[in-house]
């Protein structure tokens, strides 16, 4: 897997009203975790942190603060603001040669399931799963075939079956399923009709 190069500048720790500044000029703050080294705290362009969270691909960082040495990590949790979803926060964990790492992949469909010709429609219930592997045996992405899935079908996590790689994402989870149309379904889940008790009668039908 290609490395993909981040540049970042460290800034100080500080108030949230500094880093809400730093937001409104285009920066997001981020801190770099290694177990060999303390936490940097860093800031990114949020135009070059963007293709590395809004993507349908895992990446290898190769993260440049300054002029040091570039340091080899993975995106770990990213906050986004609940009202714009734009990132406000980023956390990046160094890598150690040798060394499994837990990340986060997406999940890709691919093939055309047989369920949909029976009139069923594709649920896709995860788009990620956890992971653990090595650096060099990660995946972009967890690219899963579905053309064999018929209607009323599901596959789990328990399902994939991968060279090299340890789901930590719970096996009985759904991954994707092909389920009967909404509408079909609401109509043959019709409530029935509320019973109706005559305005005051008592238990023995009494005035």
């Amino acid at each position: 897997m290609a490395e993909i190069v981040l540049n970042a500048n460290v800034r100080e720790i500080s108030r949230k009203s500094a880093n809400k500044q730093l937001r409104k000029n285009g920066y997001v703050p981020g801190v770099f975790y290694s177990k060999s080294q303390k936490p940097i705290a860093i800031e990114v362009a949020e135009k070059a942190l963007k293709p590395l969270v809004f993507t349908s691909e895992a990446h290898i960082v190769s993260l440049k603060v300054g002029d040091n040495d570039a340091l080899i990590c993975v995106i770990k949790d990213v906050q986004f603001d609940p009202v714009t979803d734009r990132i406000v926060h980023f956390d990046l964990h160094g890598i150690t040669t040798g060394e499994k790492i837990e990340i986060e992949v997406p999940v890709l469909l691919v093939g055309n399931a047989a369920g949909v010709k029976q009139g069923g429609v594709i649920q896709q219930v995860l788009h990620k799963v956890d992971i653990e592997c090595l650096p060099t045996e990660m995946p972009e992405h967890i690219q899963v075939d579905i053309s064999k899935l018929l209607l009323g079908e599901s596959l789990h996590v328990r399902d994939l079956k991968f060279d090299n790689i340890n789901f930590l994402t719970a096996p009985e989870s759904v991954v994707v399923a092909v389920v009967a149309p909404r509408a079909e379904k609401e109509a043959t889940e019709a409530p029935a009709e509320p019973e109706v008790i005559a305005k005051g009668k008592t238990e023995k039908g009494e005035e």
